[in-house]
């Protein structure tokens, strides 16, 4: 570590600020998108209607069982392929590295939030929904003024803490050759030789606000239960 070159870092922090807003950027869109397919995903798993609840199940187990960067993979090469031979185009059309990034983390992040969702329901007595319909609510009416936001409080944790991973899981768009944080970490180190600098930086970083988050998530959670 002698040969650490802080001025290196120095130097190059507007484009690795620029690469980690990008990341936070993602993060969040990922993270409201999700939630609200999420929501959707849960509340047909638990329709009364078979076949949707089969076809909301087998979604979320299909997504939870194959490892994300196999999805993105599929999705920013194997889309465009499909929808050339769908449309009949003579190429494939083209979908973009940050197109891709965006519309694989909603999906997939859906399945994980819609876990998280359908147990924060759950975890609502059964009797608040009988007596929503006892006043004459409709199952939506019920859902979203009784059962949603008390079911909020029970989840906000996981949900966040589900988000962490989330922040943490966005790296992965480096392969693609996405300039978020790791991509701007990784073009750096590769044109200026500083390879130990950018990824010792990185790591900090990641490690700093997922532990702060994580102590925050924490507080919040204490704070739920204090309530209850």
């Amino acid at each position: 570590m002698g040969g650490f070159d802080f001025s290196s870092i120095v130097s190059v922090l507007p484009f690795l600020l620029k690469g980690l807003a990008y990341t936070v950027q993602l993060t969040v869109v990922a993270a409201i998108g999700g939630t609200l397919l999420g929501i959707l995903l849960a509340l047909a798993r638990l329709s009364h209607l078979k076949w949707l609840s089969m076809l909301a199940a087998g979604y979320i187990n299909l997504m939870r069982s194959i490892p994300l960067l196999l999805v993105i993979f599929w999705f920013y090469f194997l889309v465009p392929v499909m929808l050339q031979s769908l449309t009949g185009a003579d190429y494939p059309p083209k979908i973009g590295a940050e197109r891709s990034a965006y519309v694989t983390f909603i999906l997939f992040e859906a399945a994980y939030f819609a876990e998280i969702v359908r147990a924060g329901i759950q975890s609502i007595p059964k009797g608040q929904l009988g007596a929503a319909y006892a006043l004459g609510l409709t199952y939506a009416q019920s859902m979203r003024l009784i059962i949603l936001p008390q079911a909020l409080r029970n989840m906000l944790p996981v949900l966040l803490t589900q988000t962490i991973v989330l922040f943490q899981d966005v790296s992965l768009v480096a392969l693609l050759n996405v300039t978020d944080f790791v991509g701007a970490a990784m073009k750096i180190a590769q044109r200026d030789s500083r390879v130990v600098e950018m990824y010792t930086l990185v790591a900090v970083v990641y490690f700093v606000l997922s532990f702060l988050l994580s102590q925050g998530v924490k507080r919040l959670h204490r704070r739920i239960a204090i309530v209850r």
